[in-house]
């Protein structure tokens, strides 16, 4: 039998992983976030982005290439609409793997697989708000700038024809 290209097989058939893989999605965007071994999470975090990925789309073809491994329609609604609604702002790195030990019983590398539900990095936005303050600052002071030498130069002129614009006005209204 030919090994995988994706590394070890987890359970003892293709078939059989795939279902695994499949309901571990479905735990994870049913409760937000599950508890399992590191191989496991390691080999669901691709499928999960690439359904969530799917979900941001939210076209007719998206849910039901969604649906061909999610079999329960009210966590593929719940991945459509509140999911992809949380992850909009984000390109990618949907879900996060935190290792939390080994299990008690056989020593197993334990981890936390979740979803990021944090908004995108308030590092960048502030990044962000600073250099679009930055350029609104600068923007500022190059109006300022020739406005003050126009202002002094243009007064005498703004007069000259303030005067010629009012007098059409007044002839009309008589």
């Amino acid at each position: 039998m030919p090994t995988p290209k994706k590394g070890p097989r987890l359970a003892s058939s293709p078939a059989h992983e795939r279902l695994m893989l499949a309901n571990m999605a479905t735990s994870l965007f049913q409760h937000g976030r599950i508890t399992t071994t590191l191989p496991k999470a390691k080999r669901l975090r691709p499928l999960a982005e690439r359904l969530i990925t799917f979900a941001k789309r939210g076209d007719l073809h998206s849910r039901r290439r969604v649906m061909r491994v999610i079999r329960n329609k009210s966590v593929v609604h719940a991945l459509f609409t509140d999911i992809a609604e949380m992850m909009e702002q984000r390109e990618g790195g949907y879900t996060r793997i935190v290792k939390i030990g080994a299990r008690r019983g056989d020593n197993t590398p334990q981890a936390v697989i979740e979803l990021v539900t944090e908004p995108l990095s308030a590092k960048k936005a502030t990044v962000a708000e600073a250099e679009a303050a930055t350029k609104v600052a600068a923007d500022k002071e190059a109006e300022e700038a020739p406005k003050t030498e126009a202002t002094e130069a243009e007064a005498p002129a703004a007069e000259a024809t303030e005067a010629p614009a009012e007098a059409p006005a007044e002839e009309k209204a008589e």
